[in-house]
């Protein structure tokens, strides 16, 4: 019996040990987005523990610059501390080898990668050199309770949907060279406990909706560029730690909640006096104002607050003599009033042989034995001249008010003169159209005469090309040799093509369609300027137009677009076998699709207004010759006599193909099932349609409908996450249908996938 229990002992702990051991190790999938994070952080030195995807990953042990910490087969932890200079860093914007990550590396895929770890709860990724705008996408970390970007090379705005991470307690983005405003970034909803911005080039003024985040005890936005005024922080009842030291601020100091322990305000522009309830904050141990516009007497309380040891006035406007009898704390070491114009004697507390503690004092007007000190004149007169300073100034500044707004009111006039000499502005021309323009572009007149750029979107533009200018029809016709049927390329509802070539050398594809009857000649022409403003590395640029006769004038008025010549023809082409040659394996159908997914994302948040309806097909993805896809016929609805769908003939405004023209995402994914199937889906009906929805949604059904190309060159992982997205996006229910920007994530996430060492492995 003894003998079989000890048997029965060990095999027990044998299983209890299996069992930890194993639930303590990653899933693959878990394993695989670690090694996809080495790869794009360049494989650091620090991460060569991370060998391969055999290695436990959960089971290394933690060192001070690498962990992972795992929890039923998923990484809830991850920090990786680099070696990249903190100090001493000089950034443009661009990268530099000798401080951060190269140029191919990619914020945006990196966030994409790190996101697939949904179960993270703490992220710490300091000093690795990843440079670029950090992605709104960060905010997929939904259970994230710490995050530590520090010292990086991050840089635009802080995105602001990291307001709806509801779980984070710590945020940690300092040391780096974000530029935006925060001002809209917090709600109440937030469980912010530890805010740190500092060292970075944040403006604007100081966040209005910090006071109602009760729960921060620590905000640090120090070495920033934060204007305006300081509102009341009464309401932080658990703040102990304020940082704002140099910045803008230049309001009067505002009142502070009584749990305070250290405030640091210096290098500001506050005014006005020190309020007295700072001399009741018991809990304060470090205050330091110096180094602004600080006026009034300095109130003898701060010296014995119970727990202050630094105390720091230096360099400010403060004035009048200190309290004969000022008492300090037992634990005050430091004390700064010096440069301010304070007179009278020293009090004896504050002698600089009293009880092991600093005192400064230069640059005031005391009397007695302190050194340094200015006649007592200096501080008297300087306090007696302020009132005519201030009068002085404020006379200047009516002054130059006034010449502003002459000057202004003359350039005004001068040039309303020499553009608008009828007095007819464009926005009024917008507005006179025989019905309303916005009916066919589904776009407010008024929004169409105030176009613009998103200013991020804007940094895409395409410089390689000229840019957009009217051209004669002579210079059409010259490059065209005069419309000869050699150079006709075809005709759609849009109208007429032909390839010509411009003097210049440039090979060009001119587009004849039908001037609107609805609109003026001058309307049109603006609506021609909005769409000469899409410019993308992913879209066919406009490069010019030609108006061909007057609006309403004869049936035969055109006016012609010329566009960029795109060599390869088509993407349908390639998918339908039609075009020997070339044949489109999985990684080349996932560019091709990523491509058109940014140029759409682009058309609806580029620009404001966006540009939706484009009319997505495949046919419409043009290839160049390095085989990059290029969308065609996007936003013609601004200037097309269409008015809806139904104008195409033979079709209901109701059926699945007329839907399919309606709604972008919806029409994205038939080219994703076009991509996954192979033949074009155009010409089937809308119950085949479901069929092969249905045969997606079965198990290993995809596998008898899928493009023989697309299983032996894809892997299974990737092409799952392609076909998921593909159903969201052909949803009977529009509601449901994910955004472009979710598209996007999920192709460039498939990407990656097949990218590894193990997407080699074949379905």
């Amino acid at each position: 019996m003894g003998f079989h229990d000890l048997v029965l002992l060990f095999c027990s702990a044998w299983c209890v040990f299996y069992v930890g051991s194993c639930s303590a190790q990653l899933q693959s999938s878990q394993t695989q987005v670690l090694l996809q994070l080495k790869k794009h952080l360049e494989y650091p030195k620090q991460l060569e523990i991370w060998r391969d995807r055999w290695t436990d990953l959960c089971s290394i042990s933690s060192s001070g610059q690498v962990n992972v910490t795992c929890k039923d087969n998923f990484v809830t932890e991850l920090t990786i501390l680099g070696d990249k200079p903190t100090k001493g860093r000089d950034f443009d914007g661009f990268a530099n080898p000798n401080q951060t990550l190269s140029e191919s590396f990619s914020m945006e895929s990196f966030v994409a990668t790190l996101a697939r770890l949904t179960s993270l709860r703490v992220l710490s990724l300091v000093s690795l050199g990843m440079w670029g705008p950090l992605p709104d996408r960060i905010h997929r970390l939904y259970a994230l309770e710490h995050l530590d970007l520090s010292s990086n090379y991050l840089y635009g705005s802080i995105p602001p949907k990291i307001c709806t991470m509801v779980n984070l307690q710590t945020l940690r983005l300092g040391d780096n060279f974000f530029n935006g405003t925060i001002s809209s970034l917090f709600s109440s909803s937030n469980n912010l406990t530890v805010l740190s911005l500092k060292s970075n080039r944040l403006k604007g003024p100081f966040p209005l909706s910090i006071p109602s985040v009760i729960t921060l005890t620590e905000i640090d936005m120090s070495c920033n560029q934060i204007s305006g005024r300081l509102q009341d922080l009464t309401d932080l009842s658990s703040l102990e730690q304020l940082d704002l030291r140099e910045n803008r601020l230049d309001s009067k100091l505002p009142a502070m909640p009584k749990g305070l322990i250290s405030l640091f305000l210096s290098r500001n522009s506050f005014s006005g006096e020190i309020p007295e309830h700072y001399g009741q904050l018991d809990r304060l141990q470090k205050l330091d104002v110096s180094f602004n516009s600080l006026t009034g007497t300095a109130p003898a309380e701060l010296f014995s607050l119970p727990n202050i040891s630094y105390l720091n006035l230096a360099s400010n406007m403060l004035n009048g003599p200190l309290h004969n009898h000022l008492r300090c704390s037992s634990q005050l070491r430091f004390v700064d009033i010096s440069y301010n114009r304070l007179v009278g004697d020293l009090p004896s507390s504050l002698s600089t042989k009293s009880e092991n503690r600093v005192v400064k004092s230069d640059g005031n007007c005391l009397s007695g034995s302190v050194q340094h000190q200015h006649a007592v004149s200096y501080c008297t007169e300087t306090h007696a001249k302020k009132k005519s300073y201030r009068v002085g100034i404020f006379v200047g500044l009516i002054v130059g008010i006034l010449a502003i707004i002459v000057v202004l009111a003359l350039t005004i006039v001068i040039t309303c003169k020499r553009y608008f000499p009828w007095g007819v502005s464009e926005q009024h021309l917008l507005h006179k159209t025989v019905q309303d323009s916005s009916y066919a572009a589904g776009i407010s007149s008024e929004l169409l005469t105030n176009a613009r750029y998103v200013s991020e979107a804007a940094k895409l533009g395409r410089e390689d090309l000229p840019t957009c200018r009217s051209y004669s029809l002579e210079e059409l016709k010259e490059a065209t040799n005069n419309f000869d049927n050699s150079t006709f390329m075809g005709e759609n509802i849009y109208g007429k093509l032909y390839r010509g070539k411009l003097e210049s050398g440039i090979q060009v594809v001119i587009r004849s369609l039908p001037l609107s009857k609805k609109y003026s000649i001058r309307n049109f022409k603006l609506r021609l300027d909005l769409l000469a403003k899409l410019r993308h590395p992913h879209l066919v640029s406009l490069l010019g137009h030609c108006m061909d006769g007057a609006v309403g004038e004869n049936n035969e008025a055109n006016v012609f677009l010329i566009y960029e010549y795109v060599s390869n023809g088509t993407f349908q082409t390639y998918l339908s076998g039609d075009s020997p040659g070339k044949v489109f394996n999985w990684s080349e159908r996932l560019s091709v699709l990523i491509n058109i997914a940014k140029a759409v994302h682009f058309l609806h948040t580029g620009m404001i207004p966006g540009f939706f309806k484009n009319r997505l097909k495949t046919n419409n993805i043009l290839l160049n010759e390095n085989w990059m896809a290029k969308l065609s016929d996007y936003g013609l609805s601004v200037i097309s006599e269409e008015t809806d769908a139904s104008g195409v003939k033979g079709e209901s405004p109701d059926s699945w193909q007329m839907k399919m023209l309606e709604d972008d995402v919806y029409s994205f994914g038939f080219i994703l099932l076009e991509a996954l199937v192979g033949p074009s889906l155009s010409a089937k009906s809308e119950v085949n349609v479901l069929n092969v929805m249905a045969s997606f949604n079965s198990q290993d059904g995809w596998k008898q409908i899928v493009d023989p190309v697309v299983q032996a060159t894809c892997s299974k992982e990737s092409l799952l996450v392609v076909i998921s997205i593909t159903n969201k996006c052909i949803s009977s229910e529009s509601w449901s249908r994910p955004s472009i920007e979710d598209v996007l994530w999920n192709l460039q996430y498939a990407s990656q996938i097949q990218a590894t060492p193990d997407g080699d492995q074949r379905i």
